[in-house]
């Protein structure tokens, strides 16, 4: 795009009062926004009056760097932007999570917290459930840690508090729930901590208990912009109301066709009821798609038309016909991995349509609905010696690395015993567990000298890192920390597993230095956040030259010219839960929107591929091609014939 079509120019130059942006897939939503945010400078509105709100680290990230580089190339600006991100001079660009933590650290003694407080893992909240339920006598035989705290990360995305949930339980698990969430809230008030879902259940409390709060951020940011509006929960939707309930500029962006996260609280009807939200909303609709052809698009309106839960819109495209969908048909999942494989590798050769100089791996993604479905895949790819990735390995869960961020946040947060009991002993002290049960229980006192020489040479490190990262740049640290705990001695054994972590620990002193133009104690902050808040996307930053295997709710945002969708079979996509009866009205409508972001992906060609026999859960069934395949066009799809046969049991069937 060299420049804005029609509907793209009004939406960028519609800035006051409530507009609602209907953007559909590769429709330039992002370009719209960013443009929106330089007319507003342009107009009169100084940066730091501009609050632009989305979902994941690498789509905050690519917005920030897009509005600077605008802000910085416009001959018509003489604005002092410096390279460094500072949410006083420039638009503040973030996460909605990276928003709760700025604002909560700026708030932090309204909660009785400081600005170090510690945010909870996933596995620092489990941990704490079960501790929780240890306290309470809760049989874990008969409630699991896990579901305990889904029912309560549930509650709080709906604004939920705990009293409330309490006065609305209904039967006996409910009761217990709301025990053992007071239980938990001590045990994280004690360690100074908030878990994920507090970020933003703790910001709604600050804006809308405290009217000083609220007005000192509604008084800063005249401007809100919220990206992938259709994703935004009951909480989220309440702090954005918050925010813009006296100026009411807010801009939303979204699509109900990309609603795909309803099982983790996105709330459908946040879009759907904008205009009865805000009667004077302005709407634009964005259907002009700059990234695939015209054979995907029909495919995907052709799917997409069939629910009703939306707002009507048709894409189109000036670009190219484009090839068929290949339709793959194999009799088991073994063989369809390796036509998959065979295929992936024939495109980065230079065959199958990949052009004389080949297909670059990375812009190849295998594309699943639920997690199992890799292996098989993995297995292809390495045998075929293909390079891939497999999305959703996170990089800062992964153990080395929590252990150098744990060092971190233990020396600004001596109350977090989660990170002081996960490195006390790490490298090997001669701390056990027994010793940290005592130093837990305040009876530190009642150990021998040896070990009370040994605790406070620990906390002594503890002291210097915290001086260290208060006075040098986050990536020099980060270096003191693996160095002085012990760490990087260590993984010097030789052996293998322990080399590939030394390479993940000398990684994080990479991504520390991306800090480094802030101030010590704001490098180190911004370090601790996003590592806390990174999605399966952001190992996605350094974009290896690989084929991407990641589930399909994992790839919404991303685009690539070939995109395979494998397991197109009924009950597996649409996925069917095994002990649930007949998939609702609700839950097909969402399956269908999730093919819909999968065909979507693609810029030139889809493969879609099923099995006739699938192996789940250790029993092998027969399979039936999913409904979502005859959504589509026959004169859309073609089958995919190999010249050669990729295993002995190939299969071509005429449909």
């Amino acid at each position: 795009m060299t420049s804005l079509n029609d509907a793209q120019q009004r939406a960028v130059e519609t800035t006051d009062g409530p507009v609602l942006i209907i953007a559909g897939a590769g429709s330039g939503k992002t370009r719209v926004i960013t443009h929106r945010i330089l007319h507003l400078i342009k107009s009169g509105a100084t940066p730091h009056s501009i609050l632009a709100i989305t979902f994941t680290n690498k789509a905050a990230k690519e917005m920030r760097e897009r509005v600077l580089t605008l802000i910085k190339e416009d001959k018509g600006l003489n604005l002092p932007i410096s390279n460094s991100y500072s949410g006083t001079e420039k638009p503040f660009v973030s996460t909605f999570h990276a928003l709760g933590v700025h604002i909560i650290r700026e708030n932090a003694a309204l909660l009785g917290l400081t600005r170090h407080f510690t945010i909870f893992d996933r596995s620092d909240s489990r941990r704490a459930i079960k501790e929780a339920m240890t306290e309470c006598s809760v049989d874990p035989k008969k409630f699991n840690a896990g579901v305990m705290l889904n029912m309560i990360s549930r509650a709080k995305g709906d604004a939920i508090d705990r009293l409330a949930y309490l006065d609305h339980a209904k039967g006996y698990t409910e009761e217990v729930v709301a025990q053992i969430w007071e239980k938990y809230e001590a045990i994280m008030a004690k360690e100074k901590a908030l878990d994920f879902d507090d970020l933003l259940a703790k910001t709604a409390l600050l804006l809308s208990k405290y009217p000083q709060v609220k007005k000192h951020y509604a008084d800063l940011w005249k401007y809100v912009h919220v990206d992938e509006y259709q994703d935004t929960n009951k909480i989220q939707y309440m702090i954005v109301e918050l925010l813009a309930e006296s100026h009411r500029n807010i801009c939303v962006v979204g699509d109900a066709d990309q609603n795909i996260y309803s099982w983790r609280g996105a709330t459908i009807e946040n879009i759907l009821n904008f205009e009865k939200d805000y009667t004077e909303a302005t709407v634009i609709t964005l259907e002009k798609n700059y990234r695939s052809t015209k054979n995907i698009l029909e495919a995907a309106n052709n799917v997409i038309e069939k629910n009703t839960l939306r707002k009507k819109k048709t894409l189109y495209t000036d670009n190219d016909t484009g090839e068929k969908i290949s339709l793959i048909v194999s009799y088991t999942e073994i063989d369809e991995a390796r036509t998959i494989a065979d295929i992936s590798k024939s495109l980065i050769a230079g065959g199958s349509q990949g052009g004389s100089s080949g297909v670059s791996p990375r812009n190849i993604a295998v594309l699943y609905r639920t997690n199992f479905q890799s292996r098989v895949l993995e297995e292809s790819f390495l045998k075929k010696n293909i390079p891939y990735q497999l999305v959703g390995v996170r990089f800062f869960e992964r153990k080395e690395i929590k252990d150098v961020l744990s060092y971190i946040r233990a020396s600004l947060n001596r109350d977090s015993w989660s990170d002081i009991g996960r490195v006390i002993n790490v490298p090997t002290r001669g701390i056990g567990k027994a010793t940290i049960a005592k130093i837990m229980s305040d009876a530190a006192h009642l150990l021998p000298v040896g070990m009370k020489i040994k605790l406070d040479n620990f906390y002594k490190l503890l002291d210097d890192i915290k001086a260290e990262i208060t006075t040098k740049k986050p990536g020099e640290s980060v270096k003191f920390v693996i160095r002085e705990s012990g760490i990087e001695h260590s993984l010097r054994t030789g052996d293998p597993e322990d080399e590939e972590r030394l390479l993940n620990i000398r990684e994080l002193v990479s991504v520390a230095t991306q800090y480094d133009h802030l101030t010590p104690e704001e490098g180190i902050e911004s370090l601790l956040s996003n590592a806390a808040l990174a999605s399966d996307q952001d190992d996605l930053v350094k974009d290896e030259d690989a084929v991407k295997l990641m589930t399909v709710h994992a790839a919404k945002g991303l685009e690539f010219d070939y995109v395979f969708i494998a397991g197109m079979e009924q009950d597996l996509f649409p996925f069917k839960h095994m002990d649930d009866g007949d998939i609702s009205k609700s839950e097909e409508e969402e399956e269908r929107r999730l093919f819909y972001v999968a065909l979507t992906r693609a810029r030139k060609k889809v493969y879609l591929s099923y099995t006739i026999l699938r192996t789940i859960f250790g029993a092998q069934r027969i399979s039936n091609p999913s409904e979502f395949i005859t959504d589509i066009e026959t004169r859309l799809i073609e089958d995919y014939k190999p010249t050669k046969p990729s295993g002995a049991k190939a299969l071509f069937i005429d449909f």
